[in-house]
């Protein structure tokens, strides 16, 4: 297996409020390949996206802090690097696509000048005709059309779902070699989540960037993830590869996600939600942050008073933190028909 194109270990980041510390990742450790599309799921508040935007140098310091922990970017560590070199990283070999493109893009100019800037910030013998005619090109690449007039109108004139797909090809401007999208269909509806979906696929084929793909949307996951990784209070859950995760999960919280699915082929009269809320991360409960919400537990000590590791059974990649996995994973009757019929959806 190649090197990783991005390693995070032990990552611990807080933020101090007037109610006291929040600890909203602690110590978060995954990979990403080259050229894979990596699944980061949980709900709001879970850790996804704080995890990355503190990689990437883009959390507030005050009030945030960073504990502890590296982020091994091509054999370099983000957490100490010297932020204009970490400037010259974002936008360039690490891209980022944000879930709210109108908030993200500058409302006073074109949408082509704020690409064809992005081009020369990270091509400095770049000339402006050069960056011109590449903007026009990776507009049409992820699918605006009449790229060539649409280039000199303003984000107000794009449609949310052509505001996306120009935040897209912002991102794919420099062929980075990592493509981060935080919620990037959460703001638009069904159908041009679709689309968008397809242009990212669209993008990656285009640069061969491995993706770090942020989201609580399962259904995303399942089109376009390779490998998962669960968050749950500010931990890693679960990680997995897709067709395992989906087929056989191993933690109580993962298997809470899929039985809240709605899916059109079943009959109910109700959802089933996870009971329960998130637990505060000023003072989480002792032990595994989610047995207060969790009907594997079944009031058994251990979970009250150990956290959990995550480990892995022998000879197979599929981790889980949950004192009971073992259990779990000979259980397939909790997983319920939710999830199967989301797992006959992975591709």
């Amino acid at each position: 297996m190649p090197d990783p194109v991005l390693s995070i270990r032990d990552l611990t980041v807080e933020f101090g409020t007037e109610d006291g510390v929040v600890r909203a990742v602690t110590q978060v450790s995954y990979d990403l390949q080259p050229g894979e599309v990596l699944g980061i799921v949980g709900e709001s508040g879970s850790g996804k996206s704080v995890s990355m935007l503190s990689v990437l140098g883009l959390i507030p310091m005050p009030p945030g802090r960073i504990v502890s922990g590296e982020a091994l970017f091509e054999g370099k560590d983000l957490m100490t690097m010297p932020k204009r070199q970490l400037r010259d990283i974002r936008g360039g070999r690490m891209a980022m696509i944000f879930q709210d493109p109108m908030t993200s893009l500058n409302p006073v100019f074109t949408i082509g000048d704020q690409i064809s800037e992005a081009l020369m910030t990270h091509n400095s013998g770049m000339k402006q005709a050069a960056a011109d005619k590449r903007t026009v090109e990776l507009l049409e690449i992820v699918g605006v059309p009449f790229a060539e007039r649409r280039v000199q109108q303003f984000p107000h004139e794009f449609s949310g779902g052509m505001r996306q797909r120009a935040m897209i090809a912002m991102a794919i401007a420099n062929d980075p070699a990592v493509l981060v999208a935080d919620e990037p269909t959460t703001a638009l509806d069904v159908t041009i989540q679709a689309q968008i979906v397809e242009v990212l696929k669209a993008a990656q084929r285009e640069t061969n960037a491995a993706i770090l793909l942020i989201t609580h949307d399962l259904g995303l996951i399942a089109e376009l993830a390779d490998r998962v990784v669960v968050m749950y209070a500010g931990r890693v859950v679960e990680l997995g590869d897709v067709f395992t995760i989906f087929d056989s999960p191993q933690h109580p919280y993962t298997v809470g996600l899929m039985n809240s699915l709605a899916r059109v082929e079943e009959e109910k009269d109700r959802l089933e939600p996870i009971p329960g809320s998130p637990p505060s991360l000023i003072a989480p409960p002792p032990g595994c942050a989610f047995h207060p919400r969790c009907t594997w537990s079944q009031g058994r000590a251990v979970c009250r008073s150990d956290v959990p590791e995550l480990r892995s059974a022998v000879g197979s990649e599929h981790q889980a933190a949950c004192h009971f996995s073992d259990e779990l994973a000979a259980s397939r009757v909790v997983v319920g028909a939710a999830a199967d019929a989301v797992a006959e959806d992975v591709p």
